[in-house]
């Protein structure tokens, strides 16, 4: 066997078909979309979730739940988070972002207390519950309160 002798295996590779090219075709005139209809149109189509005419399913179910448009999107972390951070450092909306703990602010940042930690660090956030306020202090560290869109903590 030479490598001009290779072909694909039999049936394997099917012509492409040509739509629109003549009557004789086979797919000529109509190109296969019938004759009228939405398909049939130039951008035809119907948009997801479309049944045609009948109340779609998403307009059947019930409506449930309450969703509150004025709810404060609030990034929390724990001070176990925190030992990425050396003695003395300055931990800010900034920091925690470039270290990858949050995403983005949002309405603030909230410091919780889940675990420990030994050397001082310096808080600035807008939100710090009282146990984590207490450890950090314990710790030789100081907290500063931050304010997000003109709201403080």
């Amino acid at each position: 066997m030479k490598l001009n002798d290779l072909r694909p295996a039999s049936g394997s590779k099917k012509p492409r078909i040509r739509k629109g090219r003549g009557v004789g075709s086979g797919k000529g005139k109509t190109a296969g979309r019938g004759t009228r209809g939405c398909n049939s149109r130039s951008g035809g189509g119907v948009r997801p979730g479309y049944e045609g005419g009948q109340m779609p399913l998403h307009r059947r179910l019930p409506k449930r739940g309450f969703t509150n448009i004025f709810k404060k999107n609030i990034n929390i972390i724990n001070i176990r988070d925190l030992t990425r951070f050396g003695g003395g450092d300055l931990v800010d909306a900034a920091t925690l972002i470039r270290s990858g703990l949050i995403r983005r602010k949002g309405d603030g940042i909230k410091l919780l207390a889940h675990g420990d930690i030994s050397y001082p660090l310096t808080i600035r956030l807008n939100r710090v519950s009282e146990s984590a306020r207490k450890k950090i202090e314990a710790a030789g560290g100081t907290i500063e309160f931050e304010t997000y869109n003109g709201a403080p903590k």
